[in-house]
This record gives C-alpha cells, sequence and structure tokens, in this order.
C-alpha cells in the first residue's frame, strides 16, 4: 500500500470491501513530537512507503534521512543518509520519495536537492548508496510488477519509464515543455500506475490530477 501527502493524491490499492467503514478520528504511527532531528521526530516528511509488514519507510525531507517505523515501536531507524545535506554517497539532500524494492531487499529513493536516484541496501553493515540516475530533478517513484521504475522529472516536466540499471528511460507523460496543455505537465510530483501501466499524476502548478494511457501522446484531466 501506497499512500502520499504535500501537492499529493491518495493512492491505495488492497482489496477494500464496498461496505467498509473508517473510525473518525485518526491515530499518530510516526512523529508528532514537534518537528526535529531526534529519532522520535520527523521534519518536513513528503513520500512514504508501507511495507507488506506495516513498517513505514518516510522520507524525511529537511532532515535529509528515511527513516523506517514499524508499527509499535516509539523511536524510528534511519536506514539511509542521516549525515547531513551533501552529495557524497553516505549523504542525501532534500529527499522526496521512497519506496521498498522487495527483490533486492533495497531502498530507491528520489535525492532531489542533489539532482539523482539512489540505492540502498537495507542488509547490515550498509553505509552508502549508488547512483541508478543522475541529472534529474526527480520528485515522485513508482516500481510496477514488471519492475519497470516511473520517475517525475519536475525540472523536465515529465514522467519516465526505466528498467532498473537504464540511464535514459522511455517518456511516458508530458515532455512537450512547461505549460497545461492535455500533452503536458507543470512541476510532476507523486505518481501512480495501474496495471494496464496508464500513469496517473499529480501535476502540481496545474492544480490537475493527469492520467496518461499506456502510448498516448496526451493525457486526461480526472481531477482539478
Amino acid at each position: 500500500m501506497r499512500i502520499y501527502f504535500l501537492f499529493s493524491f491518495i493512492v491505495v490499492i488492497p482489496n477494500i470491501p464496498i461496505d467498509a467503514r473508517w473510525k473518525q478520528n485518526g491515530v499518530t504511527i510516526a512523529g508528532g513530537e514537534g518537528g526535529g532531528k531526534a529519532t522520535n521526530q520527523l521534519f518536513s516528511p513528503y513520500g512514504f512507503f508501507v511495507d507488506d509488514d506495516q513498517t513505514i519507510i518516510i522520507a524525511d525531507h529537511q532532515n535529509a534521512r528515511i527513516i523506517q517505523w514499524k508499527i509499535g515501536d516509539t523511536n524510528q531507524q534511519v536506514v539511509a543518509g542521516g549525515n547531513g545535506d551533501g552529495n557524497r554517497l553516505d549523504q542525501l539532500y532534500c529527499p522526496t520519495d521512497v519506496l521498498f524494492d522487495k527483490k533486492t531487499d533495497s531502498l530507491i529513493i528520489c535525492d532531489l536537492g542533489n539532482g539523482r536516484v539512489v540505492r540502498w541496501s537495507r542488509r547490515s553493515g550498509t553505509t552508502q548508496g549508488e547512483i541508478l540516475i543522475d541529472n534529474i530533478d526527480c520528485w515522485g517513484l513508482f516500481l510496477d510488477d514488471q519492475r519497470y521504475l516511473y520517475i517525475s522529472d519536475v525540472g523536465k516536466d515529465e514522467v519516465r519509464r526505466y528498467k532498473i540499471g537504464d540511464k535514459k528511460g522511455t517518456l511516458v507523460a508530458g515532455g512537450n515543455g512547461k505549460g497545461d496543455g492535455l500533452n503536458q505537465l507543470n512541476s510532476p510530483t507523486y505518481i501512480f500506475v495501474d496495471q494496464e501501466q496508464s500513469v496517473y499524476v499529480s501535476d502540481r502548478k496545474n492544480e490537475r490530477v493527469m492520467k496518461w494511457n499506456k502510448d498516448a501522446k496526451q493525457g486526461i484531466s480526472v481531477a482539478g
């Protein structure tokens, strides 16, 4: 299950009964102790990922780190970054999104401030990441069932699809300059891809959510 906030839309994909009901009040499960750097605090959290075992992995944007929080724990664990803002391989700078790749037991991170996508192994003893893609103003990530990695680029106003290890990728949304046309995006942020490989994009500065069907030359506004 993936849930996003901050200039984003919510996507939840378990099988939910049609008559399901939710409690009226939420429960704080991560942070809630004010903005800060302590292990029980967050500072401007952006995208996050919820694993099958309900472990929450959070892009802690202003703290330049990725935090892991297990349900019921009082403190978080830093699993990537946490060594101050910077461009070393053991550092992050304003990360915006993160996902867990179960096949490789690793995290894939949008390291926006450094203009790169990095991968950090979750194996014990890992102290730094590796660069998968650079020269990209990445904001949002999605890994589909076929292991295609989708990345939104707020600088180029586009979304590309990559095979892991591919540096160039294939354009799947936008890429026609900044604008509000149906073939354009303006600062795309978070993304979701359905089983038909349709791409849903938070088109932030156009105040809309766009859907781009597979191989489409333009999108459809589905919200906003």
